[in-house]
């Protein structure tokens, strides 16, 4: 009999965790989104759905949900190709392939808010590298954090940049898991290359690619706070603010509180819906071996 209970006494710290640290906040949020809270918290009043209804009628904070969108699409689709490409290419047996892919891996060990600082630091416009190369070969300087639509650009590809060796890091170890025969058997039957890549080796890494997806969309959309925080702090005007740095300057920079519990609420389905329509129809496309 206390074998039987043994286990279920050892999980209750971990049980004791989860519930005060995920499900009491997340419930604490959820609640929150149907009051107006006070500057100090110390009163609360019930205004029903009052805050989405000001959500959606707010112009700025439609515009951070658009630039999610566009920057999270752009962000997920060119990490996952460029990465499977560049594991292609580090497959290869070349000269020099362990240096090669040292460089590539090197991002992955920097935090997000170093990596942003690092951009930062590299496309600014009166030191850093990037103006000082364009102006030399192209006779240009660009204000890369503080002009549109180049603020953007920016952020998109520092993330790309930082989030890249993470995915190559996965499809290498998925290629080299191919078996040879599979792919001599594809050059006896005569494919090219281009199609032995796209209809024979892609589909077999089609359980990471799946995998990456889904981590690449968490990075996009949570994860993205602190180079946007470094980088251009959601400027110029707001044009690089996103729903996850809109929902932390409303919390914590203008404290209002209710609105950004319901900001919260608003990302958390978005998500949900993204990963059930994903697993849904995305799954179907999976070749497990």
């Amino acid at each position: 009999m206390r074998k039987k209970f043994l286990p279920y006494l050892l999980l209750i710290p971990t049980y004791v965790v989860i519930v005060l640290f995920i499900y009491f906040p997340a419930y604490e949020s959820f609640s929150s989104s149907f009051y107006r809270v006070s500057v100090f918290g110390n009163r609360k009043i019930f205004v029903d759905f009052q805050n989405y209804l000001n959500l959606f009628q707010d112009k700025d904070y439609l515009a951070s949900v658009n630039f999610t969108l566009i920057y999270t699409a752009v962000t997920v689709l060119s990490s996952i190709f460029l990465s499977f490409f560049l594991a292609l290419l580090l497959d290869q047996k070349v000269p020099g392939a362990r240096i090669y892919r040292t460089l590539i891996f090197a991002p992955y060990a920097v935090s997000h808010a170093v990596s942003g600082a690092l951009w930062g630091f590299l496309l600014n416009p009166v030191v850093g590298h990037v103006n000082y190369l364009s102006r030399i070969l192209f006779g240009i300087q660009t204000q890369w954090l503080t002009t549109r639509p180049y603020a953007a650009y920016s952020l998109i590809f520092a993330s790309i940049w930082k989030t890249l060796p993470f995915n190559v890091i996965f499809y290498l170890a998925a290629l080299q898991s191919i078996s040879s025969e599979v792919i001599e058997a594809s050059v006896i039957d005569g494919a090219s290359s281009w199609v032995r890549v796209w209809k024979v080796i892609f589909p077999l890494v089609s359980p990471i690619t799946f995998y990456l997806v889904i981590m690449s969309l968490i990075s996009s959309m949570f994860q993205s706070f602190a180079i946007i925080d470094v980088m251009t702090k959601g400027g110029p005007g707001g044009y690089t603010t996103n729903m996850i740095y809109k929902l932390f300057m409303d919390g914590f920079r203008f404290q209002k509180t209710g609105l950004a519990a319901a900001e919260n609420v608003i990302l958390f389905g978005i998500m949900m819906i993204v990963t059930i329509i994903y697993f849904a129809f995305g799954q179907k496309r999976v070749h497990y071996q």
